[in-house]
């Protein structure tokens, strides 16, 4: 599947071509064609619909499935069988050039990259006219995240190794570790999955939550994984898995983040009600440990009395 962003962008690039010469073409076939899982191939088809040459009525492209063949009912939309220029409304422009030149500005992006994102920036405002005026009188600041995922797509495409001061809510502290990254992905955040020389087992970082970062010259050397299947989630619960509810206090709401869930209520003074499937419920006995006073296990009641009896097992070690 798609190591970063950047590969399933140009991967879709290449499904636009692929599908137009191919009409009716079983989603199966390419699927295979591209290497990718059927799952994966649907979630490009979820996206390609909100692409075109403009977000006007009959330019977008109008692609859809039975789940069995892929379908496009207007592959002119894609402007190449008319041969008709692309022509950019005053607010494209606009958001086109602001965005160019903050990307431009981006710590730890390639030079090579910087200087043809200028270029093409040059390229646009020439084309647009009097409709890049306005754009001169915007701009955008990206938040640290945006430096961090620069210098983790350095990295990536350097094949270098990267130092991280990351801070796990789940311990309140700051751990200092040093990865070999896998890839970028993003799921509502963005993620780097790495793997953590500190604990020597892939672990999944997210880039808010980098206080600082390093690419170092030692390579990147990753033991070969099998990548997960991020298509819905991190982890995917099935619907049939067996229902626990938790209750968290504020100290405690790091567990929505981590955890998929089919439900967060709040809750006086700050805390959460979460409702989550999981196949293995004895599983979270361990974070209900981890919780402390910051949480409990509400439901099942057989799973509360083992977190409690676990607790209770684990302060009289203390004591000994």
């Amino acid at each position: 599947m798609a190591g970063n962003a950047i590969d399933q962008t140009r991967r879709m690039l290449s499904l636009v071509t692929y599908l137009r010469e191919r009409p009716g073409a079983r989603v199966a076939d390419v699927a295979r064609a591209f290497g990718i899982t059927e799952d994966e191939l649907i979630g490009d088809l979820d996206v390609l619909p909100m692409c075109g040459t403009s977000f006007r009525g009959g330019d977008l492209l109008d692609i859809d499935t039975d789940g069995d063949r892929i379908w496009w009912h207007n592959p002119d939309a894609s402007g190449t069988s008319t041969g008709e220029p692309l022509r950019l409304a005053a607010d494209e422009a606009t958001a086109l050039l602001v965005a160019a030149r903050a990307v431009a500005t981006l710590p730890g992006l390639r030079e090579g990259d910087r200087q043809a994102l200028v270029r093409a920036t040059v390229k646009i405002e020439a084309a647009a006219g009097e409709a890049a005026g306005a754009s001169s009188r915007l701009s955008v600041t990206f938040e640290s995240e945006g430096g961090v995922f620069a210098d983790v797509d350095r990295a990536i495409a350097g094949r270098r190794r990267v130092w991280l001061r990351y801070y796990s809510p789940a311990r309140d502290e700051l751990t200092e570790r040093e990865v070999d990254p896998i890839r970028l992905f993003t799921m509502g955040h963005t993620y780097l999955e790495a793997w953590c020389r500190l604990s020597e087992a892939r672990r999944t970082f997210r880039l808010d939550r980098v206080a600082e970062i390093r690419v170092l010259d030692a390579p990147s050397d990753p033991p070969p994984v099998e990548l997960r299947d991020l298509s819905e989630a991190l982890v995917q619960p099935a619907a049939e898995d067996p229902e626990v509810v938790i209750e968290v206090g504020p100290g405690g709401r790091w567990v929505a983040e981590y955890y998929p869930h089919d439900s967060a209520e709040e809750l006086p003074e700050g805390g959460l009600r979460i409702t989550l499937r999981t196949p293995d419920p004895a599983s979270l006995r361990r974070l209900a440990l981890r919780l402390g006073r910051d949480g409990r296990i509400v439901s099942p009641p057989d799973l509360a009395e083992a977190a409690r009896d676990a607790a209770r097992e684990a302060l009289a070690a203390y004591g000994e």
